[in-house]
């Protein structure tokens, strides 16, 4: 019985260890700067400011990210 709980403990640590382990690569891949081109900025339904500083997607799904 007691061999049981200890299993359980360790098996109930190990998957809360799992879930931490995925939050964080979740958040450094959010963390990254993303560059679009113009034809996937325009696809998302953006507009490409190019000759604006920064160069950057204006509008739809890609917004606020830099066009290269």
């Amino acid at each position: 019985m007691r061999i049981r709980r200890i299993l359980a403990a360790v098996i109930a640590t190990a998957g809360l260890a799992g879930f931490g382990l995925t939050g964080a690569a979740t958040a450094l891949a959010q963390d990254a700067p993303s560059v679009v081109s113009p034809s996937e900025c325009r696809q998302g339904g953006g507009t490409p400011a190019i000759n604006e500083e920064g160069n950057y997607c204006r509008g739809g799904t890609a917004d606020g990210e830099q066009v290269d």
